[in-house]
């Protein structure tokens, strides 16, 4: 591997003088030292990093299996500390909160570069859940044969044939899917169930290409994608087949809401928060608060292929007539992106069309209050959201 690939050349300075360019240099050359990373790590995001003269390096590792970790790693000497990192289970925890733990490299050589071995890798430093928790991976097969990523977290204690399982799924804007830990899927983990993400196409998880086959046009991959995840779930035992439940925010309510309209029987109940269901009308009034980036992800309704593309998979105009729907809870708030109109008209049409049962209601759920600004607002969001999927799935015969 070539870091420059500048030729050796002369170059004859003002004052007449030559000196040589820099040639190529190789990777071993700059003696690289490499952070052992645990396992099932989803994401490393960069942090603040204001001083631009530091040779300290701060950022988030993040895992479907370990509480995110604020790292600082030392670029000159290849010296890293946890400075912060959640504790799940007090007692049990390997990195308390706020404690700083302290690995080193290996010492460097002149003839190579160092690359972490197995001891070095070796999740022992970090407060990682891989004793409680596991994390698995699949590739599914999507219903044109294209390879959908799947990953699946469950209880090692608690796990069971045939769980409760939540499956989220975004499939827009070529974001990377969350799959982060987070402590409010503890609760629902050590009931037994099942947390699994859909990487689906039109996300970020497979590069620029994964993104472009599941957007404008391609929507419908999307839609694909994630009912053959569901029934994949269910097809190899480790969710119950009338226990599944769906998870989107934004974007990717439009997904679940989709898979619903054409599969209700395969869920039980869905949690759609702030959704974008009524694409339609939405991209047919540019007043309304989107970009040309919505435009571009979902098409100009304007032009007649574009419209007839969107009403086939806008959730608003397939809702089955007469069907049983799954039990849904439909979160939105007057300050959100996409307008809380659009929540309200979907549960108005569909309790309207679809079969009444007081065992699978359709809830909306409307604030005035900026959730994402108030720490208690979100934690009680989520309450509601957990014990609505306890009561609607997990305590159903």
């Amino acid at each position: 591997m070539l870091v420059a690939t500048t030729p050796m050349k002369k170059i004859r300075t003002k004052i007449g003088a030559t000196r040589k360019v820099i040639g190529p240099a190789h990777l071993e050359n700059l003696h690289p030292c490499f952070l052992p990373l645990p396992n099932h790590v989803c994401q490393i995001q960069s942090g603040p990093n204001y001083d631009y003269y530091s040779s300290i390096m701060r950022f988030t590792i993040s895992s479907p299996v370990m509480s995110d970790a604020v790292v600082d790693y030392n670029l000159l000497n290849g010296n890293w500390n946890i400075v912060q990192q959640q504790n799940v289970f007090l007692e049990r925890s390997k990195t308390l909160y706020g404690f700083a733990s302290s690995v080193s490299t290996k010492p460097q050589n002149s003839k190579g570069f160092h690359v972490a071995d197995d001891a070095d890798s070796s999740n022992e430093t970090w407060n990682v859940l891989t004793e409680f928790y596991a994390c698995e991976y699949y590739d599914v097969s999507s219903g044109d044969g294209v390879m959908v990523p799947l990953t699946v977290v469950y209880s090692r204690r608690h796990k069971q044939e045939g769980s409760p399982a939540l499956l989220h799924g975004h499939g827009a804007y070529g974001e990377l899917l969350d799959k982060r830990w987070r402590s409010e899927l503890k609760s629902l983990l050590d009931r037994g169930w099942v947390v699994a993400y859909a990487d689906v196409r039109g996300g970020g998880g497979c590069g620029r290409n994964w993104h472009h086959d599941g957007m404008h046009l391609k929507k419908q991959n999307s839609i694909m994608d994630y009912i053959s995840c569901s029934e994949f779930l269910i097809e190899k035992g480790i969710a119950h087949k009338d226990k599944l439940a769906g998870w989107g925010y934004s974007a990717g309510g439009l997904l679940v809401a989709s898979a619903i309209n054409a599969r209700p029987d395969l869920f039980r109940a869905a949690i759609l928060k702030a959704p974008f269901l009524d694409a339609v009308n939405t991209l047919l009034h540019p007043i309304l608060p989107l970009n040309a980036v919505d435009y571009e992800e979902f098409g100009y309704p304007l032009d007649l292929e574009d419209f007839l593309a969107i009403r086939k998979y806008s959730p608003y105009e397939n809702i089955k007539k007469d069907a049983l729907y799954p039990s849904v809870l439909v979160t939105s708030s007057f300050n959100t992106r996409f307008g809380v109109w659009e929540a309200a008209k979907w549960v108005a049409r569909v309790r309207e069309l679809t079969r009444y049962d007081p065992l699978h209601p359709v809830v909306l759920n409307l604030t005035a209050d900026l959730v994402e600004d108030s720490k208690y607002l979100q934690i009680k969001e989520l309450a509601m959201e957990t014990a609505f999927l306890i009561r609607m799935v997990a305590d159903t015969n």
